[in-house]
């Protein structure tokens, strides 16, 4: 039996009851009744994430009776933001935030999560919908990064954002739409990183709270680097900056 995953109604009421670090849940398309319900609620007051899916996919995950509910156990322990940030300011540091907005590929999360350990960033924030599963994949891809780095979910990307902005930190969003250079732009100073999906980029309402927009420019025939890629150069970058 795997050992990051729970099956069952009532074993995945006591996990969330418990506070188990549950990263999604699956519920079978149709499922009624009042286990299910109460299932229901207990994830809603929980912030955990859930999503009804056909029996056909849960009997991919696992053929163990499942009773129509998997829950899918997190790699790591999730911390709060607004517990952090004061902590960087009492130890006299400039906060350095990356904030993730609908990085879903497990390889690119956990290369980012790398770099973002080798460089001091101080946390990662990404929301609790629509971004890369914390399992084994994305750990040993960050070559445990993710074990060490604090790593925050939440439920709405814009108010966290808005709190980073409240405390201080200057919110600098990387989009090919934008006019300034990246290595031009003022980068120093406590700040938070917005990167984007390459499918998406950024979502308008994050990108209108940011108080700078760069850019990376590309010369050659695609359109645009890999995440990953591009989250290495505006972290230096910033890193260079503030140590000149």
């Amino acid at each position: 039996m795997r050992k990051d995953i729970i099956y069952g109604i009532r074993p995945v009421i006591e996990a969330a009851e418990a506070g188990r670090e549950i990263e999604k849940v699956f519920l079978r398309n149709g499922l009624r009744g009042p286990g299910a319900q109460a299932l229901i609620n207990i994830l809603r007051q929980r912030g955990v994430p859930f999503q009804f899916v056909p029996v056909e996919k849960l009997n991919r995950i696992s053929r163990i009776s499942h009773q129509g509910v998997i829950a899918m156990i997190s790699a790591i322990t999730w911390q709060d933001i607004s517990q952090i940030i004061p902590g960087i300011f009492e130890r006299g540091e400039s906060p350095l935030i990356l904030v993730l907005d609908g990085i879903t590929d497990v390889r690119n999360f956990g290369a980012i999560a790398r770099t973002a350990e080798c460089t001091g960033v101080h946390a990662i924030v990404i929301p609790s919908k629509g971004s890369a599963m914390t399992g084994p994949d994305a750990i040993k891809t960050s070559a445990g990064a993710l074990n060490t780095i604090p790593v925050c979910r939440t439920s709405s990307l814009p108010a966290t954002v808005k709190f980073l902005r409240d405390s201080g930190l200057k919110i600098v969003a990387a989009t090919e739409k934008a006019e300034n250079i990246y290595h031009e732009a003022d980068l120093k100073g406590p700040a938070a990183l917005v990167m984007g999906s390459e499918e998406k980029g950024i979502s308008p309402q994050l990108t209108g709270q940011a108080d700078l927009r760069v850019k990376i420019p590309v010369f050659g025939s695609i359109g645009s680097l890999n995440v990953s890629a591009a989250a290495s150069v505006l972290i230096y970058e910033i890193i260079r900056q503030r140590s000149s």
